[in-house]
């Protein structure tokens, strides 16, 4: 599904076939979840490729990486030029990246002592989130912000979001609405969440979520579109039967929300701002103009 024999990764300082590529068994990121990670989108522009928001994604791992203080010495130029070569490699315009820093073996609980890069990608045909998802409030918690660093993008966070998005689709459901340890809404088990009512987008606010660049994205283009947009705490009860809602992600981009809770959102989506703001980030991310007339018409 994510690679072929011909597949080219970038890994330990060098080009290798994926399937050739071999990991430690007594690595600290495979025993503990000690890794970080990136999402990147490459979509086709003007007869090549192009990343959206590369360096923001590139900024971001770093971040993560010095946050658990591990040894990682790639600058950004760097991340995004080999990013770039593994693309071309592939042969790839329309892909999905997925940059990964491994711990060197080490069963001790203390920093890592070596790192080694990995960046991978595969062919982007279509979101892994549908359109219109019926939601459901998780019983799981996002972590503890004292516990951990929410704002880095750890691989052993990730399996709190697989305990969320597999209990509700265990309960008939297509994604997971996660409250932080506080009770407000947080995130999903893998995007941010938007909700629209009366005329106003609202979000949850930085502290207890991984604030996305997505999510970035989509407040910058409330404030290009003039449309409302407030960060504030909010339950899952000010939520239900609101005007509208989406998750917005690297992979997901921006996707619509048909019910939390079995309760549907009020307005047709395709009459709502979120809509607007779904077709302008599509834009956004082909280097598109985008006329607020053509999303309202």
């Amino acid at each position: 599904m994510y690679y072929n024999e011909n597949t080219v990764i970038y890994f330990k300082g060098q080009f290798v076939k994926a399937a050739d590529a071999k990991t430690d068994l007594y690595s600290q990121s495979l025993h503990y979840g000690y890794a970080v990670f990136e999402g990147i989108r490459s979509y086709p522009i003007n007869g090549g490729t192009k990343m959206f928001k590369g360096k923001e994604h590139y900024d971001r791992l770093r971040h993560s990486a010095a946050l658990m203080k591990m040894p990682f010495t790639y600058s950004t130029e760097q991340l995004l030029e080999l990013t770039y070569q593994v693309l071309e490699k592939n042969g790839f315009t329309d892909a999905y990246i997925r940059p990964i820093v491994l711990c060197s073996p080490n069963m001790a609980l203390s920093k890592g002592k070596e790192c080694y890069l990995a960046i991978e990608a595969w062919e982007w045909t279509n979101g892994y989130m549908s359109n219109k998802m019926r939601i459901m409030t998780s019983s799981y918690r996002r972590p503890n912000a004292d516990a951990f660093h929410v704002d880095a993008k750890v691989s052993g966070h990730y399996v709190n979001s697989i305990l969320a998005c597999q209990e509700a689709k265990d309960n008939g459901y297509d994604e997971a609405l996660v409250l932080d340890s506080n009770g407000y809404v947080a995130e999903s088990s893998g995007a941010n969440i938007f909700y629209e009512n009366e005329g106003v987008l609202y979000t949850a606010p930085k502290g207890n979520i991984l604030p996305g660049i997505t999510r970035a994205t989509v407040i910058e283009l409330c404030k290009e579109l003039n449309i409302p947009i407030e960060e504030k705490l909010f339950t899952p009860e000010e939520m239900r039967g609101a005007d509208a809602g989406f998750f917005c992600g690297t992979a997901a981009e921006v996707v619509a929300l048909s019910s939390l809770d079995n309760v549907v959102f009020k307005k047709n989506w395709e009459d709502s701002l979120s809509y607007v703001i779904q077709q302008a980030y599509k834009c956004k991310v082909l280097e598109k103009p985008f006329q607020l007339e053509q999303a309202v018409a």
